[in-house]
């Protein structure tokens, strides 16, 4: 197999009879396990059971340095999904639909449409994405394919943390403004959100010497009205900045 060691447009609000509405906190990211690269679900501290929604990740993919894309491919190993690729990757890239949840007033979302549901208050449809960078960047990141959603950085990644880093947010190829962000899902997932600007840009400083897991959120208005009333639509963004010579 090769390589094994791989170290929302402006939301509708106002056209819509009810406000739209976050659903979902989590989300998936890559991070190093072991020197192998892995896809992790959940949100903060909490991996939750990605093989068990290995089922629903697809369109993992690898990218060289000039973005074509390099074969990726996942396999369970013990509690975790590992990425394998037939060379060493600059960027990797996952996709996962994860269904319409609904719900009554504060009741708990059931994973049921709106025929099944009628009367839901919320009835979202969620897809999460990820992607990170493995390898030094030569050129600005374009926008990818089943990216619908996707966090780049608009400029040089700093080496130390604390510095400011300009993100770029797109949106379907382009940049989206009023998208949702936090500079750490891990370490700080209840941070209070900062939202991209006219350009689909916002400037934070990079948390850690180590891994960063930036993330965003995007509500989009519904395409399928009679089964969910709107779409939910959360990436994260994984980088590293290294730590000094042991």
């Amino acid at each position: 197999m090769g390589l094994k060691s791989i170290s929302l447009g402006t939301a509708l609000f106002a056209t819509l009879a009810v406000p739209l509405v976050a659903v979902e906190a989590h989300g998936i990211w890559f991070a190093s396990r072991a020197k192998q690269i892995a896809i992790i679900y959940g949100v903060g501290a909490d991996d939750l059971e990605s093989v068990k929604r290995l089922p629903l990740m697809q369109n993992i993919t690898g990218y060289d340095a000039d973005y074509h894309p390099i074969k990726a491919t996942p396999r369970v190993a013990g509690p975790l999904v590992l990425v394998d690729t037939d060379s060493q990757p600059t960027l990797v890239a996952a996709e996962m639909p994860y269904g319409i949840w609904s719900r009554t007033g504060d009741g708990e979302f059931e994973k049921k449409t709106l025929e099944e549901m009628p009367n839901a208050t919320v009835s979202t449809k969620n897809v999460k994405y990820a992607l990170a960078i493995l390898r030094p960047l030569s050129k600005p990141i374009p926008a990818l394919p089943n990216q619908a959603l996707q966090i780049v950085p608009d400029g040089p990644i700093p080496e130390k943390l604390g510095m400011p880093l300009r993100y770029k947010v797109l949106y379907q190829g382009k940049p989206q403004a009023g998208v949702r962000m936090i500079n750490d899902m891990v370490n700080d997932p209840d941070a209070k959100e900062q939202e991209t600007g006219p350009d689909g840009t916002l400037t934070m400083p990079v948390r850690n010497q180590g891994l960063n897991i930036i993330r965003a959120v995007y509500i989009s208005s519904s395409d399928q009205p009679k089964l969910y009333k709107q779409i939910e639509h959360t990436a994260t963004l994984a980088f590293t900045l290294a730590h000094l010579p042991e």
